[in-house]
């Protein structure tokens, strides 16, 4: 069995410089000097007060900075990708990342790693059989994982431990739905969404068909699940970046039918509920929420097509009335007649004409996922102001002036986080 390490190579210092050069951005940090609002002539950019990168995503993609430093000459593979940013993730293709999965894959397999090879686990972790043939192979084992997933991994074992059946809110193709399954002792429901947890629900109380709900969740049960005895124990748990309030009401849905059926004091035994609600994913959450308040014009969201937590920011606008448009990156804003963006809940980037809100004054929101970096949002802050026709010369300045490093009350503020 190889080494194992999930708590860096205490290089952080020293990739630090790197990473920054990559990553930040001075636009974003002026706006934080500036309550994360700027206004020009008419148009005004309202940045949320939490976006981007999350604890989790900048102690992950520090790590495998660490990990080329610390292995400067041995091969190194990542299990699929670290986190779902396409920029983040070309980077360490081009740092000479081995692809195990996904689109950077270029057909290297399991096979080919051997004891001398490094191997990273992504942020969103891996599965047990997964983690248990790499510590066979001997190689090196450096461990990402999310804090926050951890947590969820822990309740998850606790319920499989007690002969509870986990119901994970989340996808069941999603990386960390994958992992997280895996822990589940053999007994798992994955949903989705409300839709999914009503049909479950209805199935509880008897009103369902045995053979519908099994063709209906057959990618998403344990083997050998059988709807009438493994849904008498439930514990819930959540996919990390799935849509806070939608993981609450699952939760109190599954819990009504337990109380129908079984009574209150029946219930308390057999249904139970861990709060695994990720605090960023919370925070990004709630940042836009109270952004509602007082509405924008129009939201662009910023983040990888394939992140999660960034399709959830899209849904609050749009719940709000206020469109919004799900972009990669700057170069998504082709010009004030077109847009190209994923719509939400579909699976194929579109352009859109005419996006732009024929209004003056005009309020744009602006956030992103918890795996987009700071450039890119920098990037989109600048392409919008470009795009309204203001004259920003004086942003530009001031931005090019700041120098190395933010004010303090602002690093101390981020601190915080």
């Amino acid at each position: 069995m190889g080494e194992y390490h999930r708590k860096g190579f205490g290089l952080k210092d020293t990739v630090k410089p790197l990473l920054d050069s990559q990553y930040a951005s001075r636009v974003v940090d002026f706006f934080r000097t500036k309550g994360h609002q700027i206004t020009r002539g008419n148009v005004t950019l309202r940045l949320a007060k939490e976006f981007g990168f999350c604890y989790g995503v900048v102690r992950a993609v520090d790590m495998a900075y660490q990990t080329r430093h610390k292995f400067p000459n041995n091969r190194i593979f990542i299990t699929t990708e670290i986190i779902h940013n396409a920029s983040v993730n070309k980077r360490l293709k081009e740092m000479g990342f081995i692809f195990l999965s996904g689109q950077l894959n270029q057909g290297e397999t399991y096979s080919d790693i051997t004891k001398d090879d490094v191997v990273v686990l992504p942020a969103f972790g891996a599965a047990i059989k997964e983690i248990d043939m790499l510590r066979a192979k001997g190689c090196v084992l450096v461990d990402t994982t999310c804090g926050a997933v951890v947590s969820v991994w822990n309740n998850v074992e606790k319920y499989a431990k007690d002969q509870y059946t986990s119901i994970i809110h989340g996808k069941y193709n999603h990386e960390e739905t994958i992992a997280t399954s895996s822990r589940a002792g053999g007994k798992y429901l994955i949903v989705r969404d409300l839709d999914e947890t009503d049909y479950a629900v209805d199935y509880i109380l008897g009103k369902g068909n045995r053979d519908a709900f099994m063709q209906k969740f057959a990618k998403a049960v344990s083997a050998g699940f059988d709807p009438d005895k493994d849904l008498a124990l439930l514990g819930v748990a959540n996919q990390t970046t799935m849509l806070s309030t939608e993981s609450v009401e699952i939760a109190a849905r599954f819990r009504t039918a337990f109380v129908k059926k079984y009574g209150e004091e029946d219930t308390k035994r057999r249904f139970r509920m861990q709060d695994t609600i990720c605090s960023a994913t919370q925070d990004r959450q709630d940042a836009v929420n109270a952004m509602m308040g007082e509405k924008p014009d129009v939201m662009v969201v910023i983040g990888g097509y394939n992140s999660s937590n960034t399709t959830h920011l899209v849904e609050i606008p749009m719940h709000n009335g206020v469109p919004a448009y799900h972009i990669d990156d700057a170069e998504c804003l082709i010009s004030r007649g077109q847009i190209r963006y994923l719509p939400m809940g579909m699976k194929e980037v579109v352009i859109h004409e005419n996006w732009w809100p024929n209004k003056l004054p005009l309020t744009i929101g602006v956030t992103a996922g918890a795996s987009t970096p700071n450039n890119k949002i920098g990037d989109t802050i600048m392409r919008l102001f470009e795009l309204s026709g203001e004259d920003v010369t004086d942003l530009i300045e001031q931005i090019e002036a700041m120098g190395p490093g933010l004010p303090p009350d602002i690093e101390e503020e981020l601190h915080k986080h």
